[in-house]
């Protein structure tokens, strides 16, 4: 038996649809509370120590998040080859806004307190604002126009063809679900704020967390009724071929009903949105009665339940195209090959773990409040 025949085809298209969420959801959990705290910088900080002290609760681990994107990138361009072809040349312009914020952060970390001029590091700490804020709400933005469906097209060669413009990306739900997560990363940020700060700046941390924590609730519940009502979803038309090859123009796809269907097709996938829903009250809860790391767990499951209520209510569609449907892209044909999808499993199997263990290590040796003292008395090492 050749080796890479122990795991069906069927079987490591689900792994690998499931690893590429587990990448997703892993760099909001831990890039997340990054743009959250930037979004919150210019807010939370009245003074330069106190904006210092915000930078550098994030300023040791912000690079290390920031592999989860990466990883993200690079499974979905060497797992799922059309759908890194048709998103990454669809959305470019968003993209490469995204891009640019990601590189503004980090010269902003790097040259924000080499000058003492108060212009100078203003401009910084808005350009960190900017780093955070913008990708969270484009990567909210993509979310909506994926749900919504993308208006793209195959050629007979599998040539993706993409027929929208950037400004087409900003309908209204999508920018609903824009606002769903920044609000969202937001308080997340507010919740990491909360641990590793005190007095003044917690304080604000939490009233700007709470604020934006109802926004999140509320605008994640009013997308779920709009899925319900009004966007409409996608099914196969026939039985479709699991383990066949990948090419999205042999199954029949139709537009139509809605994305709910599929929680009475699959009832057990409820538990995402009653994660989502119930880890942001409770964080919220968690941000008025002072707890500190439980509030963080609440809002790292809060996260988690609503990306995965996206992957799980959309199963197994992954892209599906608004202006011809037989295009979209699902999990059954637009992977990789079976051989890579099992090469690229057994490198995930030896290497995944030594990240976790390295990024546990880097949070356990790092762990503890960040203080105005510590900025003080370190003014000439910290950011």
């Amino acid at each position: 038996m050749i080796l890479h025949e122990l795991i069906s085809f069927e079987m490591l298209r689900v792994i690998w649809w499931g690893l590429l969420g587990v990448l997703l959801i892993g760099f909001a959990l831990t890039d997340g509370f990054d743009m959250g705290t930037g979004a919150l910088l210019p807010f939370v900080a009245k003074t330069d120590t106190e904006r210092r002290v915000v930078i550098n609760t994030v300023g040791p681990v912000w690079e290390g998040n920031q592999v989860w994107f990466i990883l993200g990138g690079g499974a979905i361009f060497a797992a799922w080859p059309p759908l890194y072809a048709v998103s990454f040349s669809g959305f470019y312009m968003a993209m490469f806004i995204v891009l640019c914020a990601f590189i503004v952060r980090p010269v902003a970390f790097k040259y924000r307190s080499k000058r003492p001029s108060p212009t100078w590091r203003s401009t910084w700490d808005w350009a960190l604002f900017a780093g955070g804020a913008v990708p969270a709400l484009i990567f909210g933005v993509a979310v909506g126009n994926v749900l919504r469906g993308v208006p793209f097209h195959l050629t007979p060669s599998l040539m993706p063809i993409y027929e929208g413009s950037f400004f087409g990306l900003l309908n209204p739900f999508a920018l609903l679900t824009g606002v769903v997560s920044l609000s969202m990363l937001i308080m997340h940020g507010a919740a990491w704020l909360n641990l590793k700060t005190e007095g003044r700046i917690q304080s604000r941390a939490r009233r700007y967390g709470f604020t934006a924590g109802v926004v999140a609730i509320i605008g994640y519940a009013v997308a779920g009724a709009w899925l319900l009502l009004i966007t409409d979803g996608y099914s196969f038309v026939n039985d479709v071929v699991t383990d066949g090859p990948s090419n999205p123009l042999m199954s029949d796809v139709v537009k139509g009903g809605s994305w709910i269907a599929s929680y009475g097709d699959r009832p057990w996938i409820m538990i995402a949105p009653i994660m989502g829903f119930v880890g942001m009250l409770m964080a919220l809860r968690g941000l008025t009665s002072g707890g500190e790391a439980t509030t963080m767990l609440w809002s790292k499951m809060g996260i988690l339940g609503v990306i995965s209520s996206v992957g799980l209510t959309m199963f197994p569609f992954i892209l599906p195209s608004s202006t011809d449907p037989d295009s979209s892209l699902t999990v059954w044909d637009a992977s990789s090959s079976h051989l890579t999808l099992f090469v690229m499993l057994v490198a995930t199997v030896i290497f995944m773990p030594l990240i976790l263990m390295y990024t546990s290590w880097v949070y356990s040796v790092l762990w503890g409040k960040v203080t105005e003292d510590d900025v003080n008395a370190n003014g000439e090492t910290l950011y």
